[in-house]
């Protein structure tokens, strides 16, 4: 992960402050979000609850519809203090924080067969501290810049590699649950274009899932997709590089995060730019591509 500055911090908190993130298991695996470690804190008193999203403004939480905490709230003129825990893979111990807020509103949790639920909002009484803002922050940049610079491609180089957290190239598609090995040429928040060995022109149009090896975290990344072209390898009959376009509905938040890291740090090419040149010999750092593709963009 890099490293945040305030500026940024601050940038991220004035643009994104009214936008609300649902904690989902995707959301909480991408965060390292702790929910078993999250409780509501009123006059001295902890009681349990159940973050439902959250913005750099309040929450929304699921908690006890219980007369004792309904009167503890009052008795505090609504002010609580929410606790968040997230487990970083740079740290042993959890990073765990308090924000005190003032509760809004209740409403009945639908959900809960007993009643004994309720929703809760809460409403922060000062700006978050600076761990909150950077981790969902990271998470709104990376939804925005998905969007925005969704046809960037990134070619990967060493320095790429490093910079996304890449942990090889080298990788597998599975075309219709069949795997076959590949090289990545580049990639993109909307695709990616693969060097394979073989006749590729049968491939177009069939669905498939790339694998990706990440650390910082580590773990293996699965994104689905469509085969949406293929291109002769100059010189070599045997290989052909393959594009791909990724559902994006489906997309990886986890994926989303490592792609932003770099073009997050890169400044916006204009789109009347001509095709990079060095494209051309993209992949000729690993043994299959010898001069693949033409410029042509995915």
């Amino acid at each position: 992960m890099s490293i945040t500055t305030s500026t940024q911090i601050t940038k991220w908190y004035d643009l994104y402050r009214t936008i609300d993130v649902t904690i989902t298991k995707e959301i909480s695996k991408a965060t390292g979000f702790e929910p078993r470690q999250v409780y509501l804190k009123c006059v001295g008193e902890q009681w349990p609850c159940v973050i439902h999203s959250s913005s750099f403004a309040g929450a929304k939480i699921i908690s006890s519809a219980k007369e004792t905490l309904l009167e503890k709230i009052k008795k505090a003129n609504s002010i609580v203090s929410l606790r968040f825990s997230f487990r970083l893979e740079e740290k042993t111990d959890p990073l765990s924080f308090f924000v005190t807020a003032r509760v809004t509103g209740f409403a009945p949790y639908t959900q809960s067969a007993s009643g004994d639920l309720q929703f809760m909002n809460l409403e922060y009484t000062q700006r978050p501290p600076d761990d909150l803002i950077d981790i969902m922050g990271r998470l709104l940049d990376a939804n925005m810049n998905s969007a925005r610079r969704r046809e960037e491609r990134i070619l990967i180089t060493p320095d790429v590699m490093r910079r996304i957290h890449l942990v090889t190239k080298n990788s597998v598609i599975f075309v219709q649950g069949v795997p076959r090995k590949c090289i990545l040429r580049d990639l993109s928040f909307s695709g990616a274009k693969i060097i394979i060995v073989g006749i590729a022109k049968f491939l177009v149009g069939k669905d498939c899932s790339i694998r990706l090896e990440m650390e910082e975290p580590n773990e293996t990344i699965e994104i689905k997709g469509k085969i949406v072209r293929h291109e002769d390898v100059e010189g070599r009959k045997d290989l052909a590089a393959v594009a791909l376009n990724f559902d994006e509905a489906d997309l990886p938040m986890s994926y989303k995060l490592h792609i932003n890291d770099y073009v997050s740090q890169t400044k916006q090419a204009p789109r009347d730019d001509p095709p990079d040149q060095k494209a051309q010999g993209a992949a000729s750092e690993s043994h299959p591509d010898q001069g693949a593709g033409n410029g042509k963009q995915r």
